[in-house]
């Protein structure tokens, strides 16, 4: 039977009912959308273990180089929360596929660029196209499982996802380099994106959407998607030569934001309604989240430059060293963290696994420039796990207050809140751990030591941010009721 959209008591329609999926297709659904998070996920990280080969292959100047990785950032970022609104208005399984055919395509097309300007307009439409697919993901998600046990596991899922691919994908990424070419990391996109379109096709739930009558806000649209990219470019440009050269593109995507806000308050049928902001778990959620992912996000970044800065590891040797991380993630994820969330709720589980998470960086920055890798490195990875706990049960309070007509903006909202919590952690952290190196340079510290110095303070920074994030759930965030809405209180 199709889906039917119905009308409310003050005459407003929401968004389409959809028809409850058999058992075995909502699972199979699940890993079709937690496959082409995993593709778009591995694509941010697999690129890096591969520059030097690009640069080589292609070309590129050491300034231009970075644009492999910026394109791809601005576009993701920039669009998810477009993107997320336009699968509720237009419908999400359509904006789902549509997404994963323009990432598979564009990951073709960087695969046989010739030169940098081809490449990087590659990786800004593989941008666009995980944008697509991943602001739905989570909106298509809440709707295939309504009852909260289950919903708990696929959360867990579709986190591990997120949390495990970037290691994977370093690790994949130097295999696939140093046994074949650079190529073939954007071509391993081919047969899955394929694959994964063959079997959403069939398997993911029809709906209709609310129409573009119910929220075409062409100027909204406008002002988030620019402010945005401007935002984002302006923290990668600090990340790369400062803060001061940033500060006016800065500026003005903080006016295009305001300025998005204010439309928003006073547009007919707004882009993003304000409303959803009310939630104290879904603003208290994204900023949770935006902190929390600044801090490890950062930890992977940090971690990877001091195994081959400082202890001389390879591309492949990084991967590997940071995989018991994933490893210990993913066993936490998906073997325990929906049960306790269903015996403890997942503020409980949020506050629990953020504590080993301090512990992880907290001993990171205390590693010697002389480090086992048994003894000082493998302990703060294994208290990663902590990231299995806090990832799932943060996720479902995020989405705890979307209701049926806004399931595909707050998964939009939430996932823009995580790139741009990466962009930032990366651009500060980075900055502080370079500003530290230099000033221990000029006092004639060795090269290796001003290194670690500089990695200690972003380590301890990482670790105040991970504090902050824990008093902020502690304070803002709610338990959800048992059908899934936050309680009001």
């Amino acid at each position: 039977m199709s889906p039917t959209s119905t009308p409310t008591p003050s005459g407003r329609r929401t968004a389409p009912a959809i028809s409850p999926e058999p058992s075995r297709s909502r699972w199979i659904a699940l890993g079709v959308i937690a496959t082409a998070t995993l593709m778009t996920i591995l694509d941010g990280s697999i690129v890096t273990v591969a520059m030097p080969a690009i640069q080589t292959g292609l070309g590129f100047s050491p300034a231009d180089l970075t644009w492999v990785v910026n394109a791809y950032l601005i576009a993701f970022g920039s669009l998810l929360l477009l993107a997320g609104r336009l699968g509720d208005l237009l419908g999400r399984r359509r904006l789902f596929l549509a997404g994963t055919a323009v990432f598979t395509a564009a990951s073709v097309l960087a695969g046989l660029a010739t030169g940098p300007a081809i490449l990087i307009i590659a990786r800004f439409a593989q941008g666009a196209g995980s944008a697509m697919a991943s602001a739905v993901g989570l909106g298509i998600l809440v709707t295939l499982f309504p009852e909260p046990a289950e919903r708990a596991k696929a959360i867990a899922v579709f986190s591990f996802t997120g949390a495990g691919g970037a290691s994977i994908g370093s690790v994949l990424g130097g295999l696939l380099t140093d046994a074949l070419s650079w190529q073939w990391i954007f071509y391993i996109n081919l047969p899955i994106g394929v694959a994964a379109l063959a079997v959403a096709v069939r398997v993911l739930p029809r709906d209709r959407g609310l129409g573009l009558a119910a929220g075409a806000d062409v100027p909204g649209a406008f002002l988030v998607t620019a402010g945005l990219m401007l935002g984002i470019f302006a923290v990668v440009r600090a990340g790369e030569v400062g803060w001061g050269s940033a500060y006016w593109w800065a500026v003005l995507a903080v006016a295009l934001l305001a300025a998005f806000i204010i439309r928003q308050a006073t547009a007919r049928t707004p882009i993003m309604p304000l409303r959803i902001l009310r939630s104290r778990n879904v603003a208290g959620a994204n900023l949770v989240q935006m902190l929390m992912v600044a801090a490890l996000f950062s930890f992977q970044v940090l971690t990877a430059l001091y195994l081959q800065r400082v202890l001389g590891y390879g591309a492949t040797a990084t991967g590997l060293a940071l995989l018991p991380a994933a490893t210990a993630i993913g066993v936490v994820s998906l073997g325990v963290s929906a049960r306790l969330i269903a015996r403890f709720g997942p503020r409980a589980v949020l506050l629990a696994g953020l504590v080993p998470l301090v512990g992880t960086l907290a001993l990171l920055a205390r590693v010697p420039v002389q480090a086992d890798y048994v003894t000082d490195l493998l302990p703060p990875m294994l208290l990663g796990a902590g990231f299995g706990l806090a990832l799932p049960a943060l996720t479902t309070l995020g989405m705890s207050g979307a209701g049926p007509d806004d399931a595909g903006l707050v998964s939009g909202l939430f996932t823009t809140t995580q790139q741009i919590g990466m962009a930032l952690g990366v651009a500060v952290l980075s900055t502080l751990a370079a500003g530290r190196t230099e000033a221990l340079t000029a006092r004639g510290v060795a090269e290796a030591a001003a290194l670690t110095g500089g990695y200690h303070l972003a380590y301890a920074t990482g670790a105040a941010l991970l504090v902050a994030s824990f008093v902020v759930a502690l304070l803002v965030l709610r338990r959800p009721t048992g059908d899934g809405q936050v309680t009001a209180r």
